[in-house]
Order: structure tokens, then C-alpha cells, then sequence
């Protein structure tokens, strides 16, 4: 399998959140895709090629999301990016190759964690709910549920709706508990233990207290507001796998292999 990172395309380049100004003009929901991490645990394929763009299937891995994404109707787009981010960003260009509109949210070259470069990215994602999706995740979560799911957060003054999968081998205690009333604690042993897929909607008030450009860590920010009762989930019982290793990137690929 060809796993070596896609050539660059000559499309135009993307907006940088240094132009906000000419972007994201209307009030759609907005989703934001977590592209930053170094992927250390798949060197030597990430030593010069950004993990996003390695390919699954017919397409770099970031480019299922985005195609899914169109398809739910979400078409205004946030990525960040830190380790060989320039390729992410010659790659995708604008985004109009996938129907999208891409804006960009550069970091240094360590990155800010997910929280950190959530909180650096506000700008550009608005006031309003939007959708976060690790880039990392090859998955079939229907995408087109987040508009429900932002109306629900701003109804109930919630902070955060998650995506919750059955623990894989890597993860067999879990991350989180989903009670019965939809509601998920901090603990895993309360309620059904589950792991946390790295989707979700997020209020932009989760990380109003979160500097800009300083890393910072999202779970802890979700232990405080689960233990306030401010964070709904719902289990997903379809496709989820964490393409965080070589042989994650195989079954990958053998996942894909048909898809077009």
C-alpha cells in the first residue's frame, strides 16, 4: 500500500485567520477540523508528510471529511495545523476542489493541543455552536445531526454534545460515562463507560476562560463542565477508527480500499 504523501495540488491557498475579515460572511454552522498533532507514532510516514494527508484509500484522510462534511451541508471549514502545516494548506487550497470554503489557523510547530487551538481559532468560527472533528479519525458519524444538536446546546445553555464509541483495544477502560438521561460524567465507571470519538459541538463559551496561542488540553475542560452537568452525548455504534498508528493506517486503508 502507498502510503507517501499526496502531491501538491496548485490551487489557490486558503484564507489564514490574519483575514478574517474576508471570510465566513453568513451564518452557517461552521465546523472546525483538528489537523496539528506531529503523528509520532507514525514516523517514519509523518517525518514528511503531515498525518491529515496520508493516504486512505483514493484520498488523503482529511479529504473523507471534507467530502462528508459537503454532503451534510457544512460547508464553511476551519482547519489548524502546526507540524508540515504548509502542505495541508497547498493541498486543500481554498477548498472550492471539494465544495468547500477553508480558512486556516497556523501554529508553531509544536502545536496548542486541542483546546489551545480551538480557543486560537474562535475568530474565525464564530459566536455560535460549531462541529470539531479530529483529523486523525477515519468514521461514518452522520455530520448532518450537528445543526440539531447546536440548536439543542443553545436551547438547554449546555456546553458541549459528544460523540461516544465502544471501547477499541487501545482504550479499554474508556473516557467517559453516558448516563441515562443523555447527559456524560467525568467518570467512566458512572453510567456505560465509553470512549470519547473526537467529534463533537462545542459552545464557544467552553473556552472562554482558554487563552489564545497557549496550549492547552480539552479534557479537562469537559471533567469541569460534565461535573456542572453541561455536557450531552449520544453513543455511536457505526464505523470509528483512530488511525493513530501504522497498522491503524493499514485497516484503513483495507476500510477504504472501495470507497470513491
Amino acid at each position: 500500500m502507498n502510503h507517501s504523501c499526496p502531491n501538491l495540488s496548485k490551487h489557490a491557498i486558503g484564507y489564514t485567520i490574519s483575514n478574517i475579515s474576508q471570510f465566513f460572511l453568513d451564518t452557517h454552522m461552521k465546523a472546525m477540523i483538528l489537523a496539528a498533532g506531529r503523528g509520532e507514532r507514525m514516523r517514519p510516514l509523518t517525518d514528511t508528510c503531515p498525518k491529515p494527508l496520508l493516504k486512505v484509500g483514493k484520498e488523503p484522510l482529511i479529504c473523507w471529511h471534507l467530502r462528508r462534511l459537503k454532503q451534510a451541508g457544512i460547508t464553511e471549514i476551519v482547519i489548524n495545523y502546526a507540524w508540515l502545516g504548509e502542505q495541508i494548506e497547498q493541498t486543500l487550497g481554498n477548498g472550492a476542489q471539494y465544495g468547500v470554503n477553508i480558512a486556516y489557523s497556523p501554529e508553531l510547530s509544536g502545536g496548542l493541543e486541542t483546546a489551545g487551538g480551538i480557543a486560537t481559532a474562535l475568530p474565525l468560527l464564530g459566536n455560535e455552536p460549531f462541529l470539531v472533528i479530529n483529523g486523525d479519525v477515519l468514521t461514518d458519524i452522520d455530520f448532518q445531526a450537528a445543526a440539531s444538536m447546536a440548536q439543542i446546546l443553545t436551547q438547554k445553555q449546555q456546553l458541549a454534545h459528544l460523540w461516544l464509541v465502544n471501547n477499541p483495544a487501545h482504550n479499554p477502560e474508556g473516557d467517559f460515562g453516558l448516563l441515562s438521561d443523555g447527559l456524560i460524567a467525568s467518570d467512566p465507571h458512572n453510567g456505560q463507560g465509553l470512549t470519547f470519538s473526537g467529534m463533537g459541538v462545542y459552545h464557544p463559551d467552553l473556552f472562554q476562560h482558554t487563552p489564545a496561542h497557549q496550549a492547552a488540553k480539552l479534557a479537562p475542560l469537559l471533567r469541569a463542565a460534565m461535573d456542572k452537568q453541561q455536557i450531552s452525548g449520544q453513543k455511536h455504534d457505526g464505523l470509528w477508527l483512530d488511525v493513530g498508528t501504522i497498522e491503524r493506517l493499514e485497516e484503513a486503508n483495507r476500510l477504504a480500499e472501495n470507497w470513491v
